[in-house]
């Protein structure tokens, strides 16, 4: 496999009426650590930042009002690895956290654990609560979304499949599986969201493809694939705004508002020249990026160390 995954997969978009900073000067978080490489990132309820790390584990977390990340849950605990996907579900009190072993790809973060789970921190304490491990390798927990009723979907990148967990239940079950999912190399699916019509919407990172799944009844239907205004390169993080709206990071170095009509989908650029973003989460009118710049510890003896410190980035976007 290459070595050129810029995996920032996936995993929230909420829209909260509070803001982390001043809202009509919004100045870049700086995230601690010389290898945080930050891969996804997600808002709670009171407008705080969660942060994961593709190098380092754990999660780190920003106050509102706070000029940087603090640490709030340690590498490696409750037997987590490299940190991927976030998502903080207000509803269950639950940070979903994808952990990876991905000492395949050079980096062998904290830990022991193998394979790819999905995990369940409390969203106020960060106490781990459950730990659901993907069924069949390879795999790579990439990203997640949580519908209306509680059940939590994740995307496999390694494999071209999107998991299931109802509430209560202990085990993950396959929801959907097809080869449309899986480019000819590297990574297949990463984020994905619900659309305000019910149905669901995942990109493929190297794929560079955006597809909608139909759901009814809490079952998988067609599959489409979206055609959009202009290529994509490396679709990673989608997060649901409103009606058919989205907001979308490409790892080259852009921030996109993707907006779905029919069977199409209009790619508009909101900022370029970010450094390798890898996810993206809409808190009151701003939307914070989260710059991976995944390449400088993949692919480090030709990229060289990465730009410090790492940041996220605010971007106006409106209401």
């Amino acid at each position: 496999m290459k070595k050129r995954f810029a995996f920032g997969f996936l995993p929230i978009s909420l829209t909260l009426l509070v803001t982390p900073v001043a809202a009509d000067d919004p100045k870049p978080i700086k995230v601690p650590g010389d290898t945080a490489f930050t891969e996804s990132i997600t808002a709670g309820p009171d407008g705080s930042l969660y942060v994961s790390s593709f190098a380092d584990g754990g999660v780190q977390r920003v106050k509102p009002g706070a000029a940087a990340a603090e640490p709030f849950i340690e590498p490696a605990a409750f037997g987590s690895r490299s940190t991927f996907g976030l998502y903080a579900d207000a509803k269950s009190n639950t940070l979903w956290v994808c952990s990876n072993d991905v000492t395949g790809f050079g980096v062998p973060g904290p830990g022991k654990a193998e394979g790819s789970h999905l995990l369940a921190f409390d969203l106020k304490s960060g106490e781990g609560k459950s730990d659901h491990k993907f069924p069949s390798a390879p795999s790579l927990c990439n990203d997640m979304t949580v519908a209306d009723d509680g059940n939590v979907y994740v995307t496999d990148s390694l494999a071209p499949r999107i998991l299931k967990i109802s509430p209560g239940a202990k085990e993950l079950d396959v929801f959907l599986e097809d080869k449309r999912f899986q480019p000819p190399n590297g990574a297949g699916l990463d984020g994905i969201a619900f659309g305000a019509d019910g149905n669901m919407y995942v990109n493929t990172f190297h794929g560079g493809e955006l597809f909608r799944i139909d759901v009814k009844d809490g079952k998988a239907g067609a599959i489409t694939k979206l055609a959009t205004s202009r290529p994509i390169s490396l679709p990673d993080g989608l997060r649901h705004v409103t009606g058919l709206t989205f907001l979308m990071v490409e790892g080259t170095d852009k921030l996109d508002r993707v907006t779905i009509d029919g069977d199409k989908a209009k790619i508009d650029t909101l900022k370029d020249g970010l450094k390798e973003p890898t996810a993206v989460v809409q808190v009151g009118t701003t939307a914070w990026v989260a710059e991976g710049q995944l390449s400088h510890l993949l692919d480090a003896k030709k990229k060289g160390p990465p730009a410090l410190p790492f940041e996220l980035i605010a971007v106006p976007v409106g209401e």
